[in-house]
């Protein structure tokens, strides 16, 4: 009987057993496969909105713990003289006092109208470090003459010398990174008298190393090999003035030359795109250096970028008190200020270089434009 119906239900259906038995287990995978496909598709999209929030919260960690300040140097050095008769003294007879201060520093010296004040000017940020120290302290001592400019010149040299030995050998210390070649710890620590966009270079380096670290960690990479990595990545900026061309490269070239591994170079080499990455742990390098750049404080706008803001403005607010910008150069912008104001606020207690605070009130700006375009509407 049961043979029967199968032989039945086949006539009806058109199939065999086996055929229908191939055609139900086909439906039944379909069905599986798309319900699969669809929960498949919605678990992929869950742990992606994880592994973003997980991300966002490792980079936030790391960032809030690493969130420290820096002294920001300018370019140039100014040395503050006890009164203006001591230009005159460091010019010397005919020129010969700020001759030979520049011929054994290397640097050049801006002597002008500005009160009780001389410029040091030079690309090498270590020369410029010298002629400071040496500058001031011939001050102090107020025997300025030629041989004695050499004298004081040449022990500032081994003086600061010394230094950057110490210091690279400190920093390395501090990191834990200890087998790495003296003429490599000598330019990291040049990179203490270096800055940009008014980030000091070694901070910078070491702040890279532990963002590195910190992402490796959590990411499971080579700990080691990102730190390391990150910490050496700005070494070429120690002579990159001297060399010319980019810092990432002639940094690669440099700590290929003392010993450092390929990885370690290629990483270095890479942190600017200038060079494809090779692993994951060169952009953590990447993905490090430019969150310790981008946070908040690390960087100062440059002065020509500021100024370009500033001319689209017509006051600006100094330590609280409004003022009217009357000028703006490439790189300075001159306010004008009333003798009731000069009398009345703390400006005639400012010195020369005092820091003051800046404000800028766009707001006012843009209720001024609303009205005036309503008032156009209107006629």
């Amino acid at each position: 009987l049961k043979q029967e119906e199968e032989k039945l239900l086949e006539k009806i259906a058109n199939m065999t057993k086996e055929e229908a038995k191939k055609e139900l287990i086909k439906r039944v995978e379909e069905e599986y496969r798309q319900e699969l496909a669809q929960k498949f598709k919605k678990q992929l999209e869950e742990l992606e909105k994880e592994a973003e929030k997980e991300a966002q919260k490792i980079l936030a960690t790391t960032i809030q713990r690493l969130a420290t300040s820096y002294v920001l140097d300018s370019t140039v050095s100014v040395v503050d003289l006890p009164n203006n008769e001591m230009k005159g003294r460091i010019i010397g007879r005919e020129g010969r006092n700020i001759r030979a201060f520049e011929m054994a520093t290397g640097v050049d010296l801006i002597i002008d109208d500005t009160p009780e004040a001389v410029v040091i000017s030079c690309f090498d940020p270590v020369r410029r470090e010298i002629a400071r120290i040496a500058l001031e302290r011939l001050i102090a001592d107020g025997r300025i003459h030629p041989a004695r400019i050499e004298e004081v010149v040449e022990k500032v040299k081994k003086e600061v010398e010394e230094d950057i030995i110490n210091t690279g050998e400190q920093t390395c210390l501090e990191l834990g990174i200890l087998d790495i070649h003296p003429e490599i710890k000598k330019l990291i620590g040049r990179l203490k008298f270096r800055t940009s966009y008014g980030q000091n270079i070694l901070e910078h380096s070491k702040e890279v190393a532990y963002i590195a670290e910190l992402l490796a960690s959590e990411l499971g990479l080579d700990v080691e090999k990102c730190k390391r990595a990150a910490f050496l990545h700005d070494v070429g900026k120690a002579i990159d003035h001297e060399e010319g061309g980019s810092h990432a490269l002639i940094g690669a070239e440099i700590l290929k030359k003392y010993g450092e591994s390929e990885d370690i170079c290629d990483m270095v080499a890479a942190h600017h795109d200038e060079r494809p990455h090779k692993s994951i742990e060169s952009i953590i390098v990447q993905v490090a250096d430019a969150l310790s750049a981008a946070r908040p404080g690390a960087r100062r706008e440059s002065i020509d970028v500021y100024i370009k803001r500033l001319q689209k403005l017509e006051s600006i607010a100094v330590d609280g008190v409004s003022l009217t910008i009357n000028e703006t150069f490439s790189d300075r912008f001159r306010l004008t200020i009333i003798p009731h104001t000069f009398n009345n606020t703390i400006f005639k207690y400012y010195k020369i270089h005092q820091k003051v605070n800046i404000e800028t009130d766009l707001f006012a700006k843009y209720i001024y434009n609303m009205l005036k375009r309503e008032k156009k509407d209107e006629s």
